[in-house]
C-alpha cells in the first residue's frame, strides 16, 4: 500500500500555538475535537460524568457553560475532577469571567465587547494573565452588535469579521495573545466565507464550527460540508460540531470529518459498499453490528467489508483488513491482511472473525507502540 499520495496532502495555514491547559491549539499541533456539556453546571456531578463520557469519546477539550454565580463555584470541583482541559463559556457578566479563571478554568469564551467598559475587560484579562488562561473570542451570526447590523444590513461575512477584529483589539491593546476565534453561524456558506476571510485577515488560531447546525442527522451533514470545505483549503485549528444530540455523538462527528480528510485517526475506518444484488452476504446488517462490535477500539486502523469481488479485492488492496463476498450464491468470501489475500472465510463467521482480527491487529499496535516508547530516551529533567 502505498503512502505516497501527494493529491491528499493538505497545506495547513500557519497559525501562531495557544495553549488550552495542556493542549496546544493551532501552529503543528493536531486538530482539537472539542464539544460542550449540557447539564446545569451548578450540579457539579452531573457535569463531571458527562465531562467523562465526552472525554472517553476521544475530545480533547470540554466547554461548559457557566451563566451564573452557582455555576462558577461548581467550576473548581468539575476542574479538579476532568480529565481534560475545561472552558468555561462567560456571556455578558465580567465577574464570572474572573471567578472562572479562579476556579481554573483553562480557557473563557467570550465576547470582550459584551461584558461591559474598557476597565472590566481589563479585570478579566489580569484575571486570565494571573491564572494561565487562553479566551476564546466567539462570533455568532445570531448575535451581532447593533452598530454591524446597522451598518451591513444583515449578518454577512464581512460584519462578522469586523466584530472578530474589533474583539481580537481589545485584547491585543491590553499585551493578551492567547487567544483564538470563533465566526460561527447556522448558514453554511455565511459560515465558510466568514472564516476565510477571518483567516487572511489574523494569524491566531481558528476554532471551527456550523453552529446550531441542527439535529444529528443534518446537523452532521452540514457540519461535514462547512467544516470540511475549511479544512480541506488548510483552516481550522480546533472544531466542535454543534448538535441537537448527545455531545458524544458530536465527539463521534468530529472525528469522523478529520479521519475522513485524514487529518487525524482515531479507532476504526470502515469502507463499506451500499449493497445490491451481487452481494454475497447481509452487508448493512453485518456493518451495522461490526461497527457497534469495534466501537470501543481507539487504535487507527481501516477495514474494508465489500459484498462482491466487482470493488472488493481493490478496496482492501488500500486497508490493513479487508473482507470481500464471494457474490450472490457463495457461502464464503476472501480476507486480506494488509493488502493480501490471506484466507477464505464462511459467510457465517464474517462479524466474529473480523472483530477478533480488529481487536488482534489493535493490541499489535499498543504493543509495538510501548516498545518504542521503552526504547525512547527519557528527556533530561
Amino acid at each position: 500500500m502505498s503512502s505516497v499520495r501527494p493529491w491528499r496532502d493538505i497545506a495547513r495555514r500557519k497559525s501562531r500555538q495557544i495553549m488550552v491547559g495542556k493542549v496546544p491549539v493551532g501552529g503543528d499541533a493536531p486538530i482539537a475535537v472539542q464539544s460542550m456539556t449540557n447539564t446545569l453546571t451548578s450540579d457539579a456531578q452531573a457535569t463531571i460524568r458527562q465531562v467523562n463520557e465526552i472525554a472517553e469519546a476521544g475530545a480533547d477539550i470540554v466547554r461548559v457553560s457557566c451563566p451564573d454565580v452557582e455555576s462558577t463555584a461548581a467550576l473548581k470541583t468539575i476542574v479538579k475532577n476532568a480529565p481534560v482541559p475545561i472552558v468555561a463559556d462567560i456571556h455578558f457578566h465580567y465577574k464570572r469571567g474572573i471567578e472562572a479563571a479562579l476556579a481554573g478554568a483553562a480557557c473563557l469564551r467570550i465576547n470582550p465587547g459584551n461584558i461591559g467598559s474598557e476597565e472590566r475587560v481589563r479585570e478579566v484579562i489580569k484575571a486570565a494573565k494571573d491564572h494561565g488562561c487562553s479566551m476564546r473570542i466567539g462570533v455568532n451570526g445570531g448575535s451581532l452588535e447593533k452598530d454591524l447590523l446597522e451598518k451591513y444590513g444583515e449578518p454577512c461575512p464581512e460584519a462578522m469579521v469586523e466584530s472578530a477584529l474589533d474583539h481580537a483589539k481589545i485584547l491585543q491593546d491590553n499585551d493578551f495573545h492567547e487567544f483564538k476565534i470563533s465566526v460561527k453561524a447556522s448558514d453554511v456558506f455565511l459560515t465558510v466565507a466568514a472564516y476565510q476571510a477571518l483567516a487572511d485577515a489574523i494569524d491566531c488560531p481558528l476554532h471551527l464550527g456550523v453552529t446550531e447546525a441542527g439535529g444529528l442527522r443534518i446537523g452532521s451533514v452540514k457540519s461535514a460540508i462547512g467544516l470540511g470545505s475549511l479544512l480541506w483549503a488548510g483552516i481550522g485549528d480546533t472544531i466542535r460540531v454543534s448538535l441537537s444530540a448527545d455531545p458524544v455523538e458530536e465527539v463521534k462527528v468530529g472525528f469522523d470529518i478529520l479521519k475522513s480528510l485524514g487529518l487525524r485517526h482515531r479507532g476504526v475506518n470502515v469502507i463499506s459498499c451500499p449493497s445490491c444484488a451481487r452481494q454475497g452476504f447481509n452487508v448493512i446488517d453485518t456493518v451495522e453490528k461490526l461497527e457497534k462490535r469495534i466501537a470501543h477500539i481507539t487504535t487507527p486502523m481501516s477495514l474494508s467489508v465489500i459484498g462482491c469481488v466487482v470493488n472488493g479485492p481493490g478496496e482492501a488492496r488500500e486497508t490493513d483488513i479487508g473482507f470481500t463476498g464471494g457474490g450472490a450464491g457463495k457461502d464464503y468470501g476472501q480476507v486480506y491482511l494488509d493488502g493480501e489475500p490471506d484466507h477464505r472465510l464462511d459467510n457465517d463467521k464474517i462479524l466474529d472473525h473480523l472483530v477478533e482480527l480488529v481487536e488482534k491487529r489493535a493490541a499489535e499496535i499498543k504493543a509495538k507502540e510501548a516498545a518504542e516508547a521503552a526504547k525512547a530516551p527519557v528527556a533530561a529533567e
